[in-house]
């Protein structure tokens, strides 16, 4: 098919002067050239002078040059003569303006773009050896806090954050919730993480780990997967392996994501680790303060240290060993992590102790010979009272209320009772659990009279879990309402309530404490603390899994009256030698006295030095890892 010549030009015109900027611009030039050409050429065709009583007319060239001064500014031409030379200059002026006003238009258009493209956050990070954050949820803050402290000790610290959101918006968002970034810089893009080439700007290559946020909308676990997918099978990604940790809400979709994450990736099943961490601390007032202590950078945290000086002795010469660190297993190169082991477990070389310790050069063996107040060998182990039966009160529920009912199963002797208080029926299967009997009552936790006929003074344990199906903060206003009430029935039936809160806004925990709640699971924040941990160090993972496991040794407030008499002086060397023929290993202990007090986190200590002597009362209780 033949196309006339207008027809080629107006196609050529319209492709030009629509790729942007520079073609404009060209065709701006060639407009201007013609012009300025066409004006010489009609001062050298009609003879005009510049200056009337001149001989001759101008030359081509500089009645060129005289069209072009006119064009580029006006103000040349307020001394011209000669109507003639006025009108070809005049003519020279409109069009310079017309075309400088467009040229001005078309700059700023420009330079309006690009700033706009800053705004977006589509330009490339630069930065490496950075933590890269993709996605975002409401743990986002929580997350760069911890983030932030575990890198105080390092030189210019740097987190980048990538999701498909508005850069403006998150940065905003970032600096109202986060405050002081301290050394930490803090850079953020916009782009989808599910897309590889888009991830490529915020070098996930050079990044020293990344996190995989679970959004907050549906088919999260899909986002996160795709994510995770868009790293490993990049055909721009790097040949050494990604250290990269993530989130996972569904156990459906832990075997894809694991045939995904190609051995790189770590991926957290939180519903789950909040399940057992609910279950465990509902049933140990202060579990969930240790827990929490234990998770974040700004205290004594886990570490890993080899030590040569140690290799042919035991586990408890170990645990002995060390002033300022508490030691609470090994990670063995024959059986792998071995948490509050035997005491005669040998220490081989390759070895390395687990230890909670400030920082990790601070696990350091600095024992120094030292000893307890009093003799080892005097020390008689006192009978240990089996528990017995035990009813739990759960008030509220959500998705998670199964998976705490059959950890529970787990932990309680047989002929336990469990009893649910909520709005709605539970399409629950009581004969699942062999050491529970369930039963069910309907009414809203809410209400005072439904709590006053269920008596929750004739239970050992409480659970208030939270409602995750409405707005955060009308959820968390309804479990302190509840909190509220019961510690009411506790100081008019003169007990202590055994309380475990689910809250969703970790702010709101503020609140509660002024109800003298010292135990409380912020689902998102516990999630959190572990990401970030397991983000500085991916073997922790496999510590946590055996932690909050039911089966092996976990973490146990056991009354101090098993390892003290009362009149006793003691340092802590004394209570971990004393915890060891329990075989158990001590890692800190709760003072009673002061488990209402915030600033002494409810009395628990963590990791004291042992060579300080305790003051101990009857009502006190020793922080220790152990079978049961």
């Amino acid at each position: 098919m033949k196309y006339t010549w207008k027809e080629r030009f107006r196609y050529y015109f319209e492709i030009t002067f629509t790729s942007g900027p520079f073609g404009v611009i060209r065709w701006l030039a060639m407009m201007s050239l013609v012009t300025i050409l066409l004006l010489g050429l009609v001062i050298v065709i009609f003879g005009i002078r510049a200056d009337p009583e001149a001989q001759s007319g101008l030359s081509f060239i500089e009645g060129a040059w005289q069209s072009l001064m006119a064009t580029l500014d006006s103000g040349t031409m307020g001394g011209d003569e000669g109507w003639a030379f006025r009108a070809v200059r005049f003519v020279a002026t409109l069009v310079g303006i017309f075309m400088i006003s467009i040229l001005i238009g078309i700059i700023s258009a420009a330079i309006d773009a690009k700033i706009e493209n800053f705004r977006k956050g589509k330009s490339r990070v630069l930065e490496t050896k950075h933590t890269l954050i993709l996605g975002w949820s409401n743990s986002i803050f929580s997350i760069i806090e911890q983030i932030m402290v575990a890198n105080e000790n390092l030189r210019k610290p740097v987190i980048v954050v990538f999701a498909d959101r508005d850069k403006v918006e998150m940065e905003d968002a970032l600096r109202e919730n986060l405050g002081d970034l301290k050394n930490t810089k803090l850079v953020v893009r916009s782009g989808n993480p599910m897309i590889s080439a888009e991830v490529q700007i915020v070098n996930p290559n050079g990044a020293r780990n990344i996190i995989v946020l679970s959004p907050d909308e549906d088919e999260a676990d899909i986002q996160v997967i795709k994510t995770v997918m868009s790293l490993t099978n990049s055909s721009f990604r790097k040949k050494e392996a990604f250290h990269i940790v993530a989130e996972i809400k569904d156990e459906t979709h832990l075997e894809a994501a694991e045939l995904v994450g190609q051995g790189e990736a770590t991926f957290l099943f939180t519903s789950d680790l909040i399940a057992r961490i609910t279950a465990q601390t509902c049933r140990q007032s202060g579990l969930a303060v240790i827990y929490t202590d234990l998770l974040r950078f700004e205290g004594d945290e886990i570490y890993f240290q080899e030590e040569p000086q140690l290799v042919g002795k035991s586990y408890k010469d170990a645990v002995l060993a060390y002033n300022s660190s508490a030691v609470m297993g090994l990670n063995t190169k024959r059986k792998g992590f071995l948490l509050n082991p035997n005491n005669d477990e040998p220490i081989m070389a390759g070895d390395q102790v687990v230890a909670i310790s400030r920082d990790d050069d601070t696990v350091i063996l600095d024992g120094n010979g030292k000893k307890g107040l009093q003799d080892p060998s005097a020390f008689k182990q006192k009978q240990t009272e089996m528990k017995g039966a035990e009813r739990i009160l759960v008030l509220g529920w959500n998705e998670t209320g199964f998976r705490i009912v059959a950890e529970l199963n787990s932990y309680v002797a047989n002929g336990s009772e469990l009893v649910i208080l909520n709005e709605t029926p539970i399409d629950i299967n009581p004969t699942e659990f062999a050491n529970l009997m369930l039963s069910q009552v309907k009414g809203e936790i809410t209400n005072r009279r439904n709590l006053d006929n269920i008596q929750p003074e004739t239970f050992d344990h409480i659970i208030l879990m939270s409602n995750r199906t409405g707005n955060i903060q009308s959820s968390d206003a309804r479990t302190l309402v509840c909190l509220l009430h019961l510690r009411n029935i506790g100081e008019r039936s003169n007990k202590d309530l055994s309380i475990v809160s689910e809250m969703r806004d970790l702010r709101n925990r503020e609140i509660g404490i002024v109800a003298k709640a010292d135990d409380f699971i912020v689902g998102e924040n516990i999630s959190s603390l572990i990401i970030s941990q397991i983000a500085e160090n991916k073997d922790l993972k496999t510590v946590f899994d055996m932690l909050f496991d039911s089966d092996g040794s976990e973490i146990y407030l056991k009354p101090i009256n098993r390892y003290w008499s009362e009149g006793e002086e003691l340092n802590f060397y004394d209570l971990a030698e004393r915890a060891l023929q329990y075989n158990e290993t001590a890692i800190g202990y709760r003072i009673m006295g002061k488990k209402d007090a915030v600033a002494e986190n409810f009395g628990v200590k963590l990791n004291p030095l042992k060579d300080q002597k305790i003051a101990l009362s009857v009502d006190d209780f020793l922080v220790v890892l152990a079978e049961d």
